[in-house]
């Protein structure tokens, strides 16, 4: 097998290599299907009790880290009709914030799922309010890049109504191979 050196390559990488089967699956079902294949993450117990305490959990992290996966997963336990998901980056989910306060109202009642929250910073001073309105935990997990800026603005803007995690690459022990 792998040695443990291209593991830790793998891991750095993303999940590159022999973990390929770890990828994120598609972003547009949200809670589709089974998610097969999946290597536990430490931090997915840490996220659900987040999930149950705080109104807004954010998960942040590199690109290709298994953030979306990891929120499929999470979402997957809960009744179909009770998680929605926006991926940012396409255009038609863009579209459908179009007015912002309107959807996420009409969505008060699930927990909803922002990818690459980072791609639209306007809208915290938004989920603040929405919050305001109504503090019951699980409302919002936001996914994006681990970036300082948004770790700020997200901590400004939501104060003592959001918890954030780190999605990391993964660990040799998350792997099998610790």
């Amino acid at each position: 097998g792998p040695s443990e050196r291209q593991h830790l390559a793998a891991s750095r990488a993303g999940g590159v290599g022999h973990l390929q089967k770890c990828r994120e699956a598609p972003r547009s079902n949200l809670g589709a299907g089974k998610i097969t294949n999946m290597l536990p993450r430490r931090v997915t117990a840490k996220l659900q009790q987040s999930l149950s305490e705080f109104p807004v959990t954010a998960l942040l992290g590199p690109r290709q880290v298994g953030k979306t996966t990891l929120a499929r997963l999470v979402a997957s336990g809960m009744p179909p009709d009770k998680a929605v998901y926006l991926d940012l980056e396409l255009p038609s989910d863009l579209a459908k914030l179009a007015e912002p306060e309107l959807y996420l109202q009409g969505h008060h009642d699930r927990l909803v799922v922002i990818d690459e929250v980072q791609r639209v910073p306007e809208l915290f001073p938004l989920l603040r309010a929405l919050v305001d309105q109504d503090r019951r935990p699980g409302r919002f997990l936001l996914l994006g890049s681990a970036s300082p800026e948004l770790s700020r603005f997200g901590a400004e803007s939501l104060a003592g109504r959001i918890i954030f995690h780190e999605l990391a690459p993964f660990t040799l022990d998350e792997t099998g191979n610790g």
